[in-house]
């Protein structure tokens, strides 16, 4: 195992990235075998290039690493919070796993000055960061196993970047408290999307209405539906809270459903636990 370790990391340090791999040794706490999956975790479809007619860009591995960040925290949080229901465990999830949460760990561990994309700016561009650090669980994973994969995310992710205690504390997931509003009031609650753009990098905006019994709330954009959910979600807490006539047409207008509108793409009835 010493010999083995030894060796892959000369091999790292006579790779043509050194210096950008020096950062990823220290980051990750072994040496990667397969150097090119983290060279591609490391790529944002901006700076792809092509081989043989497929782009190398992260978005395969970022598709893979979100489930399996998903399955370790979900685990993780099963055995940490032992007496907990079911409500609690995906409350906090969900506050984990969230874009936020991602783009704060992703420039904690200094993922953010070593990945490659080609933006005009970078303001906005967070989320790239975020989808980085999954594409990094998924080449991991790929690389050196589920287990050493589970291992790196618990001791270099969680035990020393997610204050569970903070997160645990903090409703931050405002989908959640509008379905939570929705079910105590007996109000329908859906998502509608209404439409999808891109930014000047072709990054891909999606544009999101909460429609709370019956009644369309402000729109909010996103660059994913979850994110334009979540920030549809919060307009419309902050409208029934500020609000007083939008709050009493609400409750108080008979609700149309449309079961035929395809641009629903998600409706939780307040029948529903």
């Amino acid at each position: 195992m010493i010999v083995e370790a030894l060796y892959y990391r000369i091999r790292l340090l006579m790779h043509r990235h050194k210096e950008s791999y020096s950062a990823f040794y220290k980051m990750l706490g072994f040496c990667p075998h397969r150097i090119s999956l983290y060279e591609q975790a490391l790529t944002h479809r901006s700076a792809a290039s092509v081989s043989e007619g497929s782009k190398t860009d992260n978005e395969r591995l970022e598709f893979l690493g979100d489930a399996i960040f998903t399955a370790v925290t979900v685990d993780y949080l099963f055995r940490t919070f032992p007496d907990k229901k079911e409500g609690f465990l995906s409350n906090s999830r969900s506050r984990i796993i969230q874009r936020e949460t991602l783009n704060r760990v992703a420039a904690e561990i200094g993922l953010d000055k070593i990945v490659y994309a080609e933006l005009r700016t970078v303001a906005h561009h967070n989320y790239v960061y975020g989808n980085a650090f999954e594409a990094l669980i998924g080449a991991i994973y790929l690389d050196r196993g589920y287990k050493r994969c589970r291992r790196f995310i618990i001791e270099k992710i969680f035990k020393p970047h997610i204050d569970l205690n903070e997160i645990i504390h903090t409703d931050a997931n405002f989908k959640s408290k509008l379905v939570e509003w929705a079910q105590h009031y007996h109000v329908d609650i859906a998502w509608r999307l209404d439409g999808s753009t891109v930014d000047d990098d072709n990054s891909p905006l999606f544009k999101v209405r909460a429609i709370v019994g019956g009644r369309e709330g402000m729109p909010a954009t996103g660059y994913s539906k979850k994110e334009a959910e979540q920030a549809a979600s919060r307009l419309a807490l902050q409208q029934l809270h500020t609000d007083a006539a939008f709050r009493d047409s609400v409750l108080h207008a008979p609700v149309e459903k449309d079961k035929e509108n395809d641009d629903f793409i998600e409706k939780t009835e307040s029948e529903q636990a």
